[in-house]
């Protein structure tokens, strides 16, 4: 019997700007931006960190005012409703309220409804104040066009997270991060992302897309360079530009992420000495549900 050969899937990220309170602005440009992508043929598209609500909250009672329940809030309900529409899969960041508490949430909405959820496990300084650290583990989505893992921002600099989800089957783990600028960084990149997005693409085995915010918000600078990296760690889309808007798009061919050998005998998954550390680095999916 012929095996049929995979289709690859056309990811895009999206670069913006969003301005902190102003939610229906930064919403209607999120959509805008979303419907561009499926236009160009995207059907998983990344949108940044806390794209409707904006980064730099003042205080508590300002992050709660601009907080909405998921996927029940406006915000939800628009891009549940345009995913359905455009037939396609939107990762987008959310301020999630839940009551009394609020999450860093990315939310992954597809055709034929919401896919689920991942809460912020690495809060990142003043975060602290009004997130709560995520507690839904580290899922990963399985769904027609791939297997789906997701992360926030700081999460990024923790490779562990990236291996975890990808020794649970990912093909792809996409990432919304409202990273400050970095002028330290080297290669003139203005940022560190670019780096650990490569990294954990070639350490794990997996592709890699992250949408990094741009513009200046309450004095805080953000550094932009969104990134799609292919699973052998090169960037097959951007970086983007330190400044500006801009969407990325690249083709993902899921299928080398189960074939990839880094040469005649060695392979990044199957030469893991889990005789010596553990599969899943001491992770129990089976805590959160899965």
């Amino acid at each position: 019997m012929k095996i049929k050969k995979e289709i690859p899937v056309k990811v895009a990220v999206i670069q913006m700007e969003p301005h902190v309170g102003e939610t229906e602005r930064n919403l209607q440009l999120c959509l805008q931006y979303v419907s561009e992508a499926a236009d160009n043929g995207a059907q998983l598209i990344v949108l940044p960190e806390l794209c409707v609500s904006g980064y730099v909250f003042a205080n508590r009672e300002e992050a709660f005012s601009l907080s909405e329940p998921v996927p029940e809030g406006p915000s939800s309900q628009a891009f549940l409703k345009l995913a359905m529409e455009r037939k396609v899969y939107i990762y987008a960041g959310l301020n999630e309220n839940c009551g009394d508490r609020l999450y860093n949430t990315a939310v992954l909405f597809g055709p034929d409804g919401v896919v689920g959820k991942y809460r912020k496990l690495q809060i990142w300084d003043d975060e602290y104040l009004w997130f709560e650290p995520g507690d839904l583990g580290l899922p990963v989505f399985h769904t027609p066009i791939g297997r789906i893992g997701m992360l926030v921002c700081n999460d990024c600099w923790y490779q562990e997270l990236y291996r975890i989800l990808a020794m649970q089957g990912a093909d792809i783990i996409i990432a919304g991060v409202d990273g400050p600028a970095r002028p330290h960084a080297p290669f003139d990149m203005n940022t560190f992302v670019v780096f650990h997005a490569m990294a954990a693409a070639n350490c794990s085995n997996v592709y890699v897309a992250v949408a990094v915010r741009t513009g200046i918000e309450r004095g805080e600078e953000f550094a932009g360079r969104s990134v799609i990296v292919d699973n052998a760690g090169a960037p097959i889309a951007g970086p983007a530009g330190k400044t500006g808007d801009e969407i990325l798009y690249a083709d993902c061919d899921f299928a080398k992420v189960r074939q990839h050998q880094a040469n005649l005998y060695n392979s990044v998954v199957t030469d893991r000495r889990t005789d010596v550390y553990d599969r899943l680095l001491g992770y129990d999916p089976a805590k959160f549900g899965y």
